[in-house]
C-alpha cells in the first residue's frame, strides 16, 4: 500500500512554500477540488449535488477529456465553477521530461481557454522543480490541497474516505476529490454527506481564485 498523507503535514507546505497548499481566510471557506474530469454521467451527477447545496467547486480538467466530452466542460462554466489545468494527458511530471510537460500543459490551456484563472495541479502531486518554475513563469498558481479524500484508493471503505474528511477539513481547507469512473464508488457516498456536514457546521464552499 503506497504512504500518502490526508492531511498535508505542516513541513511540507513550508518547504514547498511557492504552491499553494490552501487559503486561510475568517470567513469559513472552504474549496472543493474535482480532478481528471469531465467525466460522462459522473461529471452531470457532480454537479447536481454542488447545486443541491449551491456549492461551487474547482474542476483540474484533463484537455483530452475536455477534448472529448465539449458539452460536460460547458455545463461545468455554465454553473459557475473554476476550472483548472491538469496537463492534456495526465501527466507524471517525475517521469516526464519538462520541455513535454509544459508542451502538454500549453495544450491542455488550449482546451480550456477563455478562463480567467491560470492554476494547474499537476497529477499525482508529482511536478519537478524546473516544470513548476516555467509554469509560474506563464502565470500559473500551482495549487495544491490541504486534505485528500483519497477516493481513488480502491482498499479504503467509503465510510473511512468520508472520515478522512470531515475529521480534517478547517477554514481555507483545499479538499481534493476526483471526477472519474475509478473514484466514483467513494465519491457517491462521501460527496452528499460532505457537503451536508459543511453546511451543518457553518462552511461555505467556494471556487479557487
Amino acid at each position: 500500500m503506497k504512504f500518502y498523507w490526508i492531511k498535508t503535514n505542516a513541513f511540507l507546505k513550508k518547504m514547498f512554500s511557492n504552491y499553494v497548499w490552501d487559503i486561510p481566510n475568517k470567513g469559513n471557506s472552504v474549496y472543493l477540488t474535482f480532478d481528471d474530469g469531465p467525466t460522462p454521467e459522473i461529471t452531470q451527477w457532480t454537479l447536481l449535488q454542488l447545486k443541491k447545496y449551491n456549492a461551487k467547486a474547482t474542476f483540474f480538467c484533463i484537455g483530452n477529456n475536455v477534448d472529448t466530452n465539449p458539452e460536460l466542460f460547458n455545463l461545468i462554466v455554465q454553473d459557475g465553477h473554476t476550472i483548472g489545468n491538469h496537463t492534456y494527458n495526465h501527466l507524471n511530471g517525475w517521469k516526464t521530461k519538462t520541455e513535454e510537460y509544459i508542451k502538454n500543459t500549453k495544450l491542455c490551456e488550449v482546451q480550456i481557454k477563455n478562463q480567467k484563472s491560470k492554476i494547474f495541479r499537476p497529477p499525482y502531486g508529482k511536478i519537478k522543480f524546473q516544470q513548476a518554475k516555467k509554469l509560474r513563469q506563464l502565470g500559473y498558481k500551482i495549487i495544491m490541497w490541504d486534505v485528500l479524500s483519497a477516493d481513488f484508493d480502491t482498499l479504503i471503505t467509503p465510510e473511512n474516505c468520508l472520515n478522512n474528511v470531515i475529521s480534517n477539513v478547517q477554514s481555507g481547507s483545499i479538499i481534493v476529490f476526483h471526477d472519474s469512473v475509478k473514484c466514483f464508488k467513494n465519491l457517491e457516498y462521501v460527496l452528499p454527506k460532505t457537503l451536508d456536514f459543511l453546511k451543518i457546521n457553518g462552511y461555505k464552499c467556494e471556487a479557487l481564485f
